[in-house]
């Protein structure tokens, strides 16, 4: 509505995740589309270095530039500390915490050398107060936090923001996959006891 031109990226069709449904980004190209808006998909694990270089070059060549990164890409792999295998754990912050490293990397270059640009990270309320059989999670997002605050020191000087966000529980796919005792027990912690 305020006229950016997006480019939005999804695991979907690639190697790490074959057989991954691209129908939900291209939906959101869609509702962008019919809004007047410009928009494309991209698609690649944000874990993979090469996919934010990608996306970079896909901005410049089709929009003709960048000016805005959101690194919102989560996943939840909840298990009691004691029981989570090393493989529950890397997926968790390679995605939340790598992913958000490998796309700021990638859009640092081009926005320091035109003196401008905004990194947007999406943390958590969980990385401030922690959760029960979320240890990856909240490491990924508290860790994120801290990232972003030296990114924005760093970046300052160049006339780059970073900034983080960290909502609290929101009504997504990822959070509709929480069983009801744990779902009762965030909203318990919710003021108005109903999800965002």
């Amino acid at each position: 509505a305020n006229g950016a031109k997006v480019i939005v990226n999804d695991l979907g069709g690639t190697t790490s995740g074959e057989g991954a449904d691209q129908e939900p980004a291209l939906e959101v190209v869609k509702e962008i589309r019919d809004a007047g808006g410009e928009a494309e998909a991209n698609f690649g694990s944000v874990a993979d270095f090469a996919t934010g270089e990608a996306m970079v070059a896909q901005a410049i060549d089709q929009f003709g530039g960048l000016d805005i990164v959101v690194n919102n890409a989560g996943i939840l792999r909840d298990v009691i500390f004691h029981k989570m295998t090393e493989e529950e754990w890397d997926a968790v912050l390679n995605t939340n915490l790598k992913g958000a490293f490998n796309f700021t990397k990638a859009f640092t270059r081009p926005f320091m050398k035109q003196r401008s640009g905004r990194i947007i990270n999406i943390a958590s309320v969980i990385g401030l107060i922690g959760n029960a059989g979320q240890s990856n999670y909240a490491a990924s997002k508290a860790a994120l936090i801290g990232f972003t605050k030296s990114v924005a020191k760093e970046l300052a000087p160049r006339g780059v923001t970073a900034n983080a966000i960290a909502p609290g529980f929101i009504e997504t796919d990822m959070t509709a996959v929480l069983d009801e005792k744990v779902r009762g027990a965030i909203l318990e912690r919710v003021p108005m006891a109903k999800f965002g």
